[in-house]
């Protein structure tokens, strides 16, 4: 596999996702009840392309227009102000500017995953790994007004620079990751685990401290001004609730959130919001379990293997983090950033096991792209 193929990829998918959202204006009844959609409507963007600011991309378009209203300090504030920033480019069209943010980050981030996943993959183990990433159900959300993008590009470069040791270019994306979306800060787990690896061939200082740290300090940054503007520094959760989501600021383990889904299936009508838990439930389920089964090869190998180890604990713990609100609600979109999944996916021996889960992927992509397009929140 070469660049141009990844290049080729990309555009595959833009119009796949295009097409698809195109066709969905003219047979799906639109639903779009979220707040501030008649923002999105401001900017005369063909709906085909402005509904991929649905739902959160309400929020970032209003925080990048007005600032932070009341609870949205939920969103982290760095994929707002780059929209906010470059909007003059676009001619304050803060919509455009999102869409552009996203799939610019997406495409540079290809590449730097290109170089990184690399080193642990033949060559078509590494088509294999670009193809289930692209035909993930969830995975038109790298395209829409969201952090997806963004954070895509942020956490690979960050893996990709600890991978060549440059470690000023590994701190300002961890830094910035951790502005962009809560899990960021779970980047000190791959960069731990690379400087436990490295303990006998370079001396660790302070240098090497900072860059663990990187993670953190962008936490706190954000941490801090929360707590001078709104007086609590965990503002980003304590506003989780308002949102309707059945997020709890109290942590809840994942048996319990089994327990709340089980529940949900034996006693809840056969609705949309059956459809949506069902999804959540399962996507939860199978990633989990194919990282388990990660984790306990990679537990195998020999102790060079530690940087593949960081990994899928930092994917582990990417996926769980989020349940511990009591809820797998957008835990569809979440595991996209489980970069372990997509490794064992690949690395599957069995060309139809591979294929049956491509097909699956695709339908369940269009179906949930379809969706929401047309104002059905899905993830």
């Amino acid at each position: 596999m070469r660049p141009r193929h990844l290049v080729l990829f990309f555009f595959l998918f833009l119009t796949v996702n295009l097409l698809t959202s195109f066709l969905a204006t003219k047979y799906i009844p639109y639903l779009g009840f979220f707040p501030y959609g008649e923002l999105i409507k401001q900017y005369n963007v063909s709906s085909f392309l402005s509904s991929f600011a649905n739902f959160d991309g309400a929020h970032y378009l209003s925080i990048a227009k007005s600032g932070y209203y009341q609870y949205e300090q939920a969103y982290f504030p760095l994929y707002s102000l780059l929209i906010r920033f470059f909007s003059p480019l676009f001619k304050n069209n803060f919509l455009i500017t999102g869409l552009v943010i996203s799939n610019l980050s997406f495409f540079m981030g290809l590449f730097f995953c290109y170089k990184f996943i690399g080193k642990f993959f033949k060559q078509t183990e590494l088509v294999w790994f670009f193809i289930f990433l692209f035909l993930f159900p969830t995975s038109f959300f790298f395209s829409a007004v969201y952090t997806e993008g963004l954070f895509f590009l942020l956490i690979i470069s960050c893996l990709y620079f600890l991978q060549k040791k440059n470690y000023l270019l590994v701190f300002i994306p961890a830094f910035l990751a951790s502005t962009t979306r809560i899990i960021g800060v779970l980047l000190i787990i791959p960069i731990f685990f690379h400087f436990y690896s490295q303990k006998q061939k370079i001396k660790l200082g302070l240098k090497h401290l900072l860059v663990f740290l990187s993670p953190l300090i962008g936490f706190i940054t954000y941490s801090i001004y929360l707590f001078k503007t709104t007086g609590d520094p965990l503002f980003f959760l304590n506003s989780q609730p308002v949102f309707g989501a059945h997020r709890s600021t109290n942590i809840i383990l994942l048996p319990q959130v089994y327990y709340r889904y089980l529940k949900i299936f034996l006693t809840a009508q056969w609705n949309f919001q059956y459809f949506v838990s069902l999804v959540e439930f399962s996507f939860f389920s199978f990633v989990f379990i194919v990282l388990i089964f990660d984790f306990i090869e990679n537990c195998k190998l020999k102790i060079e293997n530690y940087n593949r180890l960081g990994l899928n604990l930092f994917s582990l713990a990417a996926l769980i983090l989020p349940t511990l609100t009591g809820t797998f609600s957008s835990i569809p979109r979440y595991v996209l950033f489980s970069f372990s999944f997509f490794l064992m996916l690949a690395q599957i021996k069995n060309i139809f096991i591979k294929s049956f889960v491509t097909i699956v992927f695709f339908v369940f992509h269009t179906l949930l792209l379809s969706l929401f397009i047309q104002g059905y929140f899905v993830s």
